[in-house]
Order: structure tokens, then C-alpha cells, then sequence
């Protein structure tokens, strides 16, 4: 075990450097958590490990209070495309505020493509073209359900957060497996463009996050490969069906920060109302903000308050 310590802190202090370069604040100073290789059971309280699901790394780090006879929520946050899973990490800023609120957090890693990058078989429209062969619907249902078995999780705290390409895979797994995903978030994600691809099981607590000037996945909707994919409105207003919610959305008055490279209250919150099962669905919209929003400190507060509001 002594031997693989090296690598992991090289791994956690790369991270480090990553999240300096995100141009978010910077986070309060830490304790190093206990390392772990591989985990053959359940970590102790505040310890990160690596397991293995189906051949698959799965980087898992467990809350500091965790408590063994106490289910806690579990965040799952999905890499974009060609990229992995510490960018994501420093990316969303996830980490700190969930283990805070006693969330346990995974990242799981996407397979390897033809072109040497590593990607999600989320949709046609990102990234399914020549990667039929995946099924990563049923990796992250695997995921879920490994984690579920090995800590005590509570069943309607369980959400998945995604960017980009992890945005697309965060809807698909909550469209096919809603009866293990209670929350979804897609960062610059989107819904399949067709309604019938999506027929959760129960309703699912969803927040689109999408810059108003992200070239990359439109705001507006557009085409990747040929393919069609919906805007971030068209798609919450696609969740809102689902879940039952009224028709007819209500626009916050009251804006948010959460863009620090974006002065002032820059986005703009849409809610969905009277949502089946007490779900809720809104649309963040960044204004000025491109495929790879500079996140606020706010922006994990917001999401986590959505992810532990599920309890």
C-alpha cells in the first residue's frame, strides 16, 4: 500500500492546481484525507479511494461525520467530453460543499474512444457516433447500485451532476434509472430531442445550468454530428412535462451570482411549480458566460441546496 501513496498524492495535489486555475476563489485549507488505493469495503469517515466498478475507476471520498447507521445523499458528478474526471471536479467545485453537508461524492471515469479520448454514450447529438458498443446507462445504474451496497445511501438522496457531454449522460441516467436518481444536473448538457427517449419511471428533480454565449452546446438548441439536441430551456421545459409541473414557468425576480468571471448577479433562475412527488425543475441561464462557465463558490451552495433538499 506505502508504494501507491505517491501517485495519489500526485493526483490530489494536480487537482489542487487545477482548481487554483478555474479563476474560482480559492477553497479553505484542509486536512489531507486518509489514501486509498483500491477499497475492498467501505472507507472510513473523510478517507478518498479508488474502487472498481465493472473494470472501471471510481474515485470515491467519503463525508468526515459519516456514520454508518445514518443514509446520506450521494452526488455522482460526470466529466465532459475528451476530458476526465479531476477537470470535472475542478470544474463544478462540487467537493468541498457536499462532503460539507455530509454528501458522499464519486467521480466515475468514461471510456476510452477510437480517438483516444474518453466519453459518455449519452446521446447521438453527444457523444454516441461510432461508440454503440457502451452502455453507460447501465455502468452508472452499476455505479449507483455498487455504492449503495457498500455505504449506507439514502435512496431518495442519490443525484447526478454532469458537464457538457456529462450533462447529456446526467439526463439519460435519470430518463432510464429514475428509480435510483432522485436529482439531475446537467451543466451545458441537454435532453435527447425526441420526447419519447425519456420515460423516467417517477419524477426526477432537475436543474439545467447553461451559458447564454456557449458556442459549443447552444443555449438556443443547434446540431452536433448531424444530430439534433434541444436549448437548455426546451429541455427543463421537457423535465417539467415529465414531472407534471404546471405549464407555465415563473421567473425568479431575484437574479444570482454565479459566474465570478461575470459581474454582478448574472443568472437568471426560471422555475417550474406543482411538480409531482414535491420535484422541482428550474433553468439557471448565465448570462455572457461560455461552454465552460468560471463557477462561484454560489454555484455549489445552489446545487447542494437542491441535492440535500431531496431528504
Amino acid at each position: 500500500m506505502p508504494a501507491h501513496r505517491p501517485i495519489l498524492a500526485t493526483i490530489v495535489a494536480l487537482v489542487a492546481l487545477l482548481l487554483a486555475g478555474c479563476g474560482s476563489a480559492t477553497p479553505p485549507q484542509v486536512a489531507e484525507p486518509p489514501l486509498v488505493l483500491a477499497a475492498a469495503g467501505p472507507l472510513p469517515p473523510g478517507a478518498v479511494g479508488v474502487v472498481d466498478v465493472a473494470g472501471r475507476p471510481v474515485e470515491v471520498q467519503v463525508p468526515p461525520g459519516y456514520d454508518a447507521t445514518v443514509p446520506v445523499p450521494l452526488l455522482v458528478v460526470l466529466h465532459g467530453f475528451g476530458s476526465d474526471p479531476a477537470r470535472a471536479d475542478a470544474l463544478l467545485g462540487l467537493r468541498e460543499e457536499a462532503l460539507a453537508r455530509g454528501v458522499l461524492y464519486a467521480l466515475p471515469e468514461g471510456t476510452e474512444g477510437p480517438d483516444g479520448r474518453r466519453f459518455w454514450n449519452a446521446s447521438d447529438a453527444c457523444c454516441g457516433v461510432d461508440r454503440a458498443g457502451v452502455d453507460d446507462s447501465a455502468y452508472l445504474a452499476q455505479v449507483i447500485r455498487t455504492l449503495a451496497a457498500t455505504y449506507a445511501v439514502d435512496p431518495d438522496g442519490v443525484a447526478v451532476a454532469g458537464y457538457s457531454n456529462g450533462g447529456f449522460m446526467a439526463y439519460r441516467t435519470a430518463c432510464d434509472h429514475a428509480d435510483l436518481v432522485a436529482v439531475a444536473v446537467s451543466v451545458a448538457g441537454a435532453m435527447p430531442a425526441q420526447d419519447g427517449a425519456c420515460r423516467p419511471s417517477r419524477p426526477v428533480s432537475v436543474v439545467q445550468v447553461h451559458g447564454t454565449d456557449d458556442p459549443v452546446i447552444r443555449a438556443g438548441g443547434g446540431l452536433r454530428d448531424g444530430h439534433v439536441y434541444p436549448g437548455a430551456a426546451e429541455s427543463a421545459a421537457a423535465w417539467a412535462r415529465l414531472d407534471g409541473c404546471a405549464t407555465t414557468p415563473a421567473t425568479a425576480l431575484a437574479r444570482r451570482d454565479l459566474d465570478s468571471a461575470v459581474r454582478g448577479a448574472e443568472t437568471t433562475v426560471t422555475t417550474w411549480r406543482g411538480c409531482a412527488d414535491d420535484t422541482s425543475v428550474a433553468l439557471w441561464s448565465i448570462a455572457g458566460a461560455d461552454h465552460a462557465p468560471a463557477l462561484a463558490p454560489a454555484f455549489a451552495t445552489a446545487v447542494l441546496d437542491v441535492v440535500t433538499s431531496t431528504r
